[in-house]
């Protein structure tokens, strides 16, 4: 009976799953771009670790994407530009990527501005597609634009 019921609960959590996926793949998906989530900032041994959710609904595959961040402190003025490197993004998928800012401190940092895309690579890709109707988002204390 135990097995029967495990296996339901099992069968059950497995069939909702989807219905679970990330809302930035659905925005990416909404607008035909990339969606870029900011899930998390976290004090790292290094300085402040940002978690990021990616999402890609071009119709090409991304070989290499890169954005140059601009990082507001509470004050709202520019505390530093860094340039992440998102590697590849597949066409249709959601990454996670995850950054240390060595030196940089959690708390200070109020919101965040994807100021550009450096590096926006891709079989039949265009260099703007990755800011062209870029969606961003957040679920920290800390804001995200595009």
């Amino acid at each position: 009976m135990m097995t029967r019921l495990f296996r339901f609960a099992f069968s059950a959590a497995f069939l909702l799953l989807p219905a679970a996926a990330p809302a930035i793949a659905q925005e990416a998906a909404a607008s035909g771009g990339l969606a870029i989530e900011l899930n998390d900032v976290a004090p790292s041994e290094k300085g402040c670790k940002l978690t990021f959710v990616a999402g890609n609904a071009l119709p090409q595959s991304l070989s290499k994407v890169s954005f140059e961040f601009v990082l507001f402190d509470q004050q709202g003025l520019v505390e530093r530009m860094a340039v992440l490197d998102f590697r590849d993004l597949p066409a249709g998928k959601t990454k996670v990527r995850q950054f240390d800012l060595p030196g940089t401190k959690c708390e200070s940092v109020k919101s965040l501005l994807i100021n550009d895309a450096p590096a926006c690579v891709g079989d039949g890709v265009d260099k703007n597609a990755c800011m062209t109707g870029l969606k961003t988002g957040s679920k920290s204390a800390v804001e995200l634009k595009g």
